[in-house]
């Protein structure tokens, strides 16, 4: 799917806990997550600090969308 929107002109960021599935699957953008059962956060923080950690990962994967990628990356 991520490849098929791409192709319509569409930039698209995967933000995935496993970026080898990401890359199997052709991802042009990707973005490394926290942990498979939370992705985008981590309950074992607290408050400010995890909606600090999720800022952070939306504001790479925005980076990412701004960014022209030629292939494959990885934005770590």
């Amino acid at each position: 799917m991520v490849k098929e929107v791409e192709r319509a002109g569409i930039p698209v960021v995967h933000v995935c806990t496993v970026t080898p599935i990401s890359m199997t699957v052709g991802a042009n953008r990707i973005v490394p997550a926290i942990a498979i059962p939370h992705p985008l956060g981590n309950p074992a923080l607290d408050r400010d600090e995890e909606k600090a950690l999720r800022r952070k990962i939306v504001e790479k994967a925005l980076t990412a969308l701004e960014t022209e990628v030629e292939g494959q990356t990885i934005f770590d």
